[in-house]
């Protein structure tokens, strides 16, 4: 028996959607300036010891606590050997973290508690600028944005880059971070390195450390595992990069209707230099970046300065989250799809946070320099206001808590691969809505990289940000949908998975999908024979040893498996494991049946149950969940 339940009124209404939505981008655009800055990842019990690790959205992928002895913050190169040289002496594990930690996997976890975490986050110099060569290097643990700030500095500009300047240089490298282009040398950043400064284990004659100094012209095998090297051949010191003269681009947004669009994307990139897409796919839309290269001359001074990177009201982002957790338990996708449209329409109508003069936005095209229009994250930039704002995503309010499978998609397979999200989306048009609610798909180019451990061909790289529920054995609206998408991309098309991103069953023998992995795993073995800088998390992913994926209960919910029973799903919700709609060798969580009346009444009266046992306490002003 079905039960059906009629939400209340304000959740149907688009006008109330409307009216949060304007009221929540007009204190987005008022508190620009003011925000509580994220905190260290990085907290310990007494001073820098018995410490534990988390990422800037507090929760890696299957929520385990990652923990170190101690943390050190070494200041200098000359302290960086230092340390790597006591720990290496003594045999202790070792992981580099960063400033704000943004990546969702595992990659700053040591194993055990004994170990020892490499912060970065006072290697923060620029070490030298030469205009006439065009390079700037810098240390490991400087910001995207301190990095375009310096280059502007001397004239010159990074061609291209992630869209978030919350990155460091090393944890760009060490993830193999891009922006979007199939020009020049392609969007990775690491593409742009000439020269890296390596700290590694050492021998005794080493003195226990050793300074590695690599580059494509002196040492072209070893420079091309560094490129990309997840952290697992030693600490980045210090980095060169080969900029270009400054220069000035000329964006435009435009959207269209989804019918053509698979044509669009193989071609689209070619046309313009820093071309990108945002795909709507449940409304059957798709918002093009027109966006080229003009000289430094031209007339404008546009900002890029993206309004989800703005700084947000707390409360509002607590009512935001609340409303979608309510849309979850109550199956409620009209909901989702009624906001959905709202938002992605109030983003297109402001221009996704673009200004004409850093202030308004009067029309395209807008005009800018180079290290005004490529990167934003201004809600990292201000003064502690106790937290009565803050990013979107910080994990000590109520906040945005999400899942992210970021994948690229050979060029020549594109078109395929988005015909089949589109059949997905005619068997149930509102499956894709709680994806657009994160703004939809993210889509932007990535070409080949000499880098053993980056890209392999030109190609698409698809992001896909959605909700995450606070308790792991909750299953997800539509999640069968997007299980699918994940399962055709990364088996049909053998996507290759962003490494900084996903849930665990995106690494599942990823290492075979990299024709350089052997020559990758040469050099580690050079580099750190005894594997002080791996992890059960590292060796997984580059199959030394063990499986990344984690079979029990409930483990597909949370992307740790892939169901292959039931119990790896949600039974007593009424979710099972059932092969795909559209790629059959898929194994997805399907709910199959509506649950009785009985079951639904018992699971409502232990929410509130719940709900009722949570304690609140009183900040700023403003009720917090204790999460």
């Amino acid at each position: 028996m079905e039960f059906t339940y009629t939400p209340p009124f304000c959740f149907q209404n688009a006008a109330f959607w409307r009216t949060l939505l304007v009221l929540h981008c007009i204190t987005t655009q008022v508190f620009t300036t003011i925000s509580t800055p994220p905190e260290d990842p990085v907290k310990c019990v007494s001073g820098n010891t018995n410490c534990t690790v988390t990422n800037s959205y507090g929760a890696f992928p299957d929520r385990s606590t990652c923990r170190a002895a101690n943390v050190a913050y070494p200041t200098t190169e000359d302290e960086l050997v230092a340390i790597v040289a006591a720990a290496t002496k003594a045999g202790r594990k070792m992981r580099v973290t960063t400033r704000y930690s943004h990546s969702i996997t595992k990659l700053m976890c040591t194993d055990g508690t004994d170990g020892m975490f490499i912060s970065t986050k006072l290697l923060n110099h620029t070490v030298r600028a030469d205009a006439k060569a065009m390079t700037l290097t810098v240390e490991s643990g400087v910001t995207l944005r301190q990095l375009i700030g310096e280059a502007a500095k001397v004239g010159l500009a990074l061609p291209y880059a992630p869209y978030w300047w919350g990155l460091t240089v090393g944890g760009m490298m060490g993830t193999g971070a891009h922006g979007s282009s199939l020009w020049g040398k392609g969007s990775a950043v690491h593409d742009y390195v000439t020269e890296i400064r390596m700290v590694s284990p050492g021998s005794v004659n080493d003195g226990f450390a050793k300074v590695r100094v690599l580059s494509e012209t002196t040492t072209p095998n070893e420079f091309n595992a560094a490129k990309v090297s997840l952290g697992v051949l030693g600490v980045i010191s210090q980095v060169t990069l080969k900029l270009q003269p400054m220069f000035k681009r000329s964006l435009r947004y435009v959207m269209r209707n989804d019918s053509d669009f698979g044509d669009q994307a193989v071609t689209f990139g070619k046309k313009h230099e820093f071309a990108d897409f945002i795909w709507l796919p449940s409304q059957g839309k798709v918002v093009y970046r027109m966006d080229d290269r003009v000289a430094v001359n031209t007339s404008g001074n546009g900002l890029f300065d993206f309004l989800p990177f703005r700084s947000q009201l707390s409360v509002a982002l607590a009512i935001i989250r609340s409303l979608e957790e309510t849309q979850e338990t109550f199956r409620y996708a009209h909901g989702k799809c009624v906001a959905a449209k709202l938002i992605s329409s109030t983003l297109f109508a402001t221009a996704f946070g673009l200004t004409n003069n850093g202030v308004i936005f009067t029309g395209y095209p807008v005009i800018g320099s180079q290290n005004r229009m490529m990167s934003s994250g201004s809600c990292l930039d201000s003064l502690q206001d106790g937290l009565i704002t803050a990013c979107a995503w910080d994990s000590r309010i109520k906040s945005e808590f999400f899942h992210q499978t970021a994948f690229s998609i050979p060029l020549t397979q594109v078109q395929s691969f988005i015909n089949d999200i589109k059949s997905l989306v005619k068997i149930e048009r509102k499956s894709l809505c709680g994806l657009e609610l994160y703004y939809g798909i993210l889509m932007r180019y990535v070409t080949s990289s000499p880098a053993y451990l980056g890209k392999e061909t030109e190609a698409l790289d698809f992001d896909l940000t959605y909700y995450r529920a606070k308790n792991p054995l909750t299953p997800r609206l539509y999640e069968d949908f997007i299980e699918e998408i994940e399962q055709i991309a990364l088996f049909k098309y053998k996507a290759l998975p962003h490494w900084g991103k996903n849930r665990n069953l995106a690494f599942d023998r990823v290492v075979k999908k990299y024709k350089n992995a052997p020559a990758f795993l040469k050099v580690k073995k050079t580099y750190d024979p005894m594997g002080l800088f791996s992890s059960e998390w590292t060796d997984q992913i580059l199959g030394i040893k063990g499986n990344v994926t984690i079979i029990k209960d409930g483990c597909a919910l949370e992307g740790l498996c892939i169901c292959s029973e039931d119990a790896h799903c949600a039974p007593s919700e009424g979710y099972l494991c059932r092969p795909g709609k559209v790629y059959k060798e898929a194994r997805v969580c399907e709910r199959t049946d509506g649950i009785s009346v009985i079951q639904y009444i018992s699971k409502l009266l232990f929410n509130i149950a719940s709900y009722i046992r949570k304690r609140f306490y009183v900040r700023v002003g403003i009720y917090y969940d204790e999460l």
